[in-house]
């Protein structure tokens, strides 16, 4: 078995898992397969894909980012305070937040050359306490302002008419889906990712700015999961310090059931959304039987350990510490 075909089995497992788990929740509860109750899922998937969309380049860095939970519970708070007193403007401020909250990731991995894992780590901590200082209180946004500023995002839409009404955050999710695309597969950017994440030293030796490349990827990190807070607290209506605290470890999930090495250089956005969606339709799966939250997350935990039993290239690592 050449190469080549390898890699084409490895892409195809994803799907053809979430189309198994999908056939045996259909069997269980065939209604679970109609138009509507898809659609339902695909909109609640898209908090935990944006999440981890840019996290996903992090990764293919051979990084990782273990802020975007905190960024994303930050933006939702920095979101809800200002947007009855500012309105549009608080939306770019939100964004905002989460592109300093990386470059700071940036900084102190590239500058201070402190692992990603410690420098997220840290980062964490400093957005949480930011966002407990934004959120005054419970940070609640009022329903009519909600609907005025964050319609695209919560509300709905019918792209064709007896179509069943479409959740605006899905458009939200495939534009980011299919920029983040281009990106990573059309730009010397996307390529430099992959280089890095492969072959660092070699693309230092080229003479390529590798620090810059790591800047602009956690700071994309850093933006999406700040998307994904704005669309939390679209969604529910307010921000908390802790909104997305139960998102890390489905999101990081997400992208190595995808197909995504913990090892760096291989990767694609694509392959996270299919793996939001399994973990997403095994989290429904889960509560269809009544499994509790805390027992999830247990879950979760184990099929992170498979999934990366199963992507990781060994080769990179000579030594397990």
């Amino acid at each position: 078995m050449n190469d080549r075909t390898r890699q084409l089995i490895r892409d195809a497992l994803p799907v053809v898992a979430l189309l198994a788990i999908l056939g045996v929740i259909a069997i269980a509860d065939p209604n679970f397969i109609r138009v509507e109750n898809l659609l339902t899922v695909t909109a609640d998937t898209m908090t935990l894909f944006l999440m981890a969309s840019g996290a996903t380049l992090v990764i293919m860095l051979g990084s990782i980012d273990l802020s975007i939970q905190a960024v994303a519970s930050m933006a939702s708070c920095i979101v809800a305070v200002m947007l009855p007193e500012l309105g549009y403007a608080a939306i770019p401020l939100a964004l905002l937040a989460g592109v300093v909250a990386g470059v700071v990731s940036g900084i102190s991995v590239n500058r201070l050359r402190i692992p990603s894992f410690i420098a997220t780590l840290a980062v964490s901590g400093i957005a949480t306490t930011v966002a407990y200082a934004a959120s005054r209180s419970s940070a609640p946004i009022a329903r009519a302002t909600s609907d005025a500023y964050l319609w695209w995002v919560a509300g709905e839409s019918t792209p064709i008419p007896g179509w069943p009404a479409v959740e605006n955050e899905i458009f939200v999710g495939v534009v980011a889906l299919v920029l983040l695309s281009l990106v990573l597969t059309l730009t010397r950017y996307g390529r430099l990712v992959r280089a890095v994440g492969s072959q660092e030293r070699a693309v230092i030796a080229s003479g390529v700015n590798v620090d810059g490349v790591k800047l602009v990827t956690f700071m994309i990190s850093g933006l999406m999961a700040a998307v994904a807070g704005l669309v939390m607290a679209a969604r529910l209506g307010s921000g908390s310090p802790t909104l997305a605290n139960e998102f890390l470890l489905p999101a990081i999930a997400a992208i190595v059931v995808g197909g995504t090495a913990l090892t760096g250089g291989v990767g694609a956005i694509w392959k996270t959304f299919i793996g939001a969606l399994i973990i997403a339709v095994v989290r429904i799966g889960m509560t269809f039987l009544g499994v509790t939250v805390l027992a999830q997350q247990i879950v979760f935990g184990v099929i992170l350990v498979v999934a990366v039993a199963v992507t990781i290239d060994r080769s990179k690592v000579a030594v397990v510490k």
